[in-house]
């Protein structure tokens, strides 16, 4: 039997920590239940596991108790790293660090990693992901890539499997992640029991629809921030990147890589990104068609808008404006 070790921080916690740890428990024990069912033995031991011992994980009105700590745990084969307020671990408190150290540790003895939305920081600062691909809570991305600029943050991606490692979106995201291990550990009809039993959607991998664009301006570069400004302000016209970067005196290729450096995004997509955005609050909140909505963010071809909004949020203008006007 392979052994589950879900992770019970104590103390950087929040109301989403016991969440990803409750959810998780309750996913893997009906994936058990189910095996059973069909004659075969339950794949996983599952533990709750903490860093020492006679602590309980306390939020509020909500409490979990562990049931293992990692000196008795000496070898797993699946690790959770569930949500938590833990950012780096120089300001991890004393038990998070030891959580970290134990999972670097496991890693490298063969057991697998996966981790659910800012538990994506936990990891990161085992320095696993260390010139690897994660996702995380999209509205964290910019304090991510601060702290973590050699991991290639994919925040569009709702999951990203990599050498063992696998890492999610934000908030309840971490149900399509679940599913994704039920079915990798367990199989194809296993993961669609779990997903019918706690109606959970198979096969999503994409939390582009859900990202708010924030225009990514935690950076010191005044130059790059009075050219998003002017993007900002000027998204329904026809922005030349060459002839902005001209008139900020800088040249076109020193102006690229200063904007790529501060906001992670190219000149052109986070022109895009702006346009799709202003073009999907007008999705939710007018009855305006397709065509009107284009017009007004600039864009004058069909196939190129419906191109670009289907790869910033993964889902067609049409789609996007049926699922989230509700006056439709």
């Amino acid at each position: 039997m392979k052994h589950l070790s879900i992770l019970v921080p104590y103390e950087q916690t929040t109301m989403s920590t016991i969440a990803c740890i409750i959810g998780s428990f309750q996913v893997f024990t009906e994936a058990n239940n189910f095996f059973e069912k069909k004659s075969k033995n339950p794949l996983f031991k599952i533990s709750l596991v903490g860093a020492t011992e006679g602590k309980i994980l306390q939020d509020g009105f909500l409490s979990i108790k562990q049931n293992a700590t990692i000196k008795e745990i000496t070898e797993t084969n699946l690790i959770i790293v569930p949500a938590s307020l833990v950012r780096s671990y120089e300001t991890a408190t004393k038990n998070n660090k030891l959580l970290i150290d134990w999972i670097e540790k496991q890693y490298k003895q063969g057991a697998e990693i996966a981790s659910m939305c800012v538990g994506g920081f936990m990891l990161a600062s085992t320095g696993l992901l260390s010139g690897k691909t994660c996702s995380t809570h999209w509205a964290m991305a910019d304090e991510f890539r601060n702290l973590f600029p050699d991991i290639n943050l994919q925040t569009d991606k709702l999951i990203t499997d990599e050498n063992g490692i696998y890492t999610n979106g934000g908030a309840y995201s971490f149900l399509h992640l679940l599913m994704y291990l039920v079915e990798k550990f367990y199989d194809r009809e296993t993961a669609i029991h779990c997903a019918k039993y706690f109606q959970i959607d198979l096969d999503r991998n994409l939390q582009a629809e859900f990202s708010i664009f924030n225009g990514h301006k935690k950076h010191n570069d005044d130059v790059i921030l009075n050219a998003q400004t002017f993007m900002e302000e000027n998204y329904q016209d026809k922005i030349s990147i060459k002839k902005m970067s001209e008139e900020f005196g800088v040249s076109r290729r020193n102006f690229d890589r200063r904007f790529i450096k501060a906001t992670g995004l190219t000149p052109l997509d986070y022109v895009q990104r702006v346009k799709i955005e202003v073009a999907k609050k007008s999705f939710e909140n007018s009855r305006k068609s397709v065509n009107e909505v284009m017009y007004e963010v600039g864009y004058n071809d069909t196939k190129a808008f419906r191109e670009v909004f289907n790869r910033v949020t993964g889902m067609s203008p049409i789609d996007y404006k049926s699922k989230y006007n509700k006056g439709i």
